[in-house]
């Protein structure tokens, strides 16, 4: 397939022919739950990670199409200091231009992540509905990461939580490092739960689990799913974050939802990576994470001709082609 040449900030125009033609034929998998969130991170975690800075504007764009396109879940942006991620310095200007979209879209949910109690006191004065924290289960991640230990920064994060509960806002807890370090190597299963825990009893709601170098494979993931499960925790309080560096991260979300996992982060057209781990390529993308779920018959509220139009639109404002290989099918190899 082949699209015209378009300029920056266009739509580039998919061809439905595929799509109209019904598939990816859906063959409902009984095991499957069957409805899946996505957990779109492609706003953050993605652009957090370009080398280019994006304009607020276009952000506020970016955000607001993805609502259009049917994802109930758009994390907008961090309130970590500019000098650590000037990717996402604009925050501020950010939050009001989105202040709207929860009413043009209900059930819309905007959280924003937030590294400290200072992150979290401007968070709550753009009077944001959720936000989110981001710890480590290993050591030296977390030193490069929040220069500090990982207890020391579980012992930082719980005055965020608790004064975020203290004022009706839900917290999530991110997890890295869960399936491999880049500098410890495999990462043991009982440490990883024992830091998911933490986040968990200091009054996170939800837990995402992150293979944060794209080193997991499906076994791993049956394994530390099942040892959080003998801990007491809910499969429905966990989520998973995966990376594709190794072309794994789709038979690991099969492997996850397998295991009864309902909530599944994903980057808009594979946007982002990781700058604390070098190996890493971006996250799996959110057009070839709803292709395979659209064709096992799991419902997503996802339109995804339009998700891959807004795809290309922003690969275009970067000025390179998505990594995602839907986007490539349905839009051509420049989409």
């Amino acid at each position: 397939m082949s699209t015209p040449p378009t300029t920056p900030g266009t739509s580039p125009q998919v061809d439905p022919t595929v799509l109209e033609l019904g598939l990816p034929q859906p063959v409902r998998d009984p095991e499957l739950p069957g409805r899946v969130r996505i957990y779109e991170v492609g706003a953050r975690d993605g652009l957090q990670n370009e080398g280019a800075l994006v304009p607020v504007e276009v952000k506020a764009e970016f955000i607001t199409r993805l609502a259009a396109a049917g994802l109930r879940t758009v994390e907008a942006t961090s309130f970590v200091h500019p000098k650590w991620v000037p990717q996402l310095a604009d925050a501020e200007e950010l939050m009001p231009r989105l202040a709207g979209l929860p009413e043009r879209f209900p059930g819309l949910r905007l959280p924003v992540l937030v590294p400290n109690e200072r992150g979290l006191d401007r968070a709550l004065a753009h009077r944001a509905a959720e936000i989110a924290v981001f710890a480590s289960a290993t050591e030296t991640f977390a030193r490069r990461n929040l220069n500090r230990s990982a207890d020391e920064a579980m012992a930082m994060f719980r005055p965020v939580v608790e004064r975020a509960a203290d004022a009706g806002v839900p917290v999530r807890g991110y997890l890295s490092m869960c399936f491999g370090d880049p500098w410890e190597g495999p990462v043991p299963v009982e440490q990883v739960v024992r830091h998911g825990l933490a986040l968990l009893e200091m009054g996170c709601a939800e837990l995402s689990l992150g293979d944060t170098i794209g080193v997991a494979t499906p076994g791993h993931v049956n394994t530390l799913l099942a040892a959080f499960t003998r801990s007491g925790v809910p499969v429905e309080r966990l989520a998973v974050h995966f990376h594709d560096t190794y072309g794994q991260a789709l038979a690991n979300t099969l492997a996850a939802l397998r295991s009864g996992v309902t909530v599944v982060d994903a980057s808009a057209g594979g946007l982002g990576g990781c700058p604390y781990a070098k190996s890493a390529t971006g996250n799996l993308a959110t057009e070839d994470l709803v292709w395979m779920l659209h064709g096992l018959g799991v419902e997503t509220g996802v339109d995804l001709a339009a998700l891959a139009a807004t795809s290309g639109w922003m690969a275009r404002h970067l000025g390179r082609p998505s990594p995602s290989r839907t986007v490539r099918a349905l839009l051509g190899p420049t989409g």
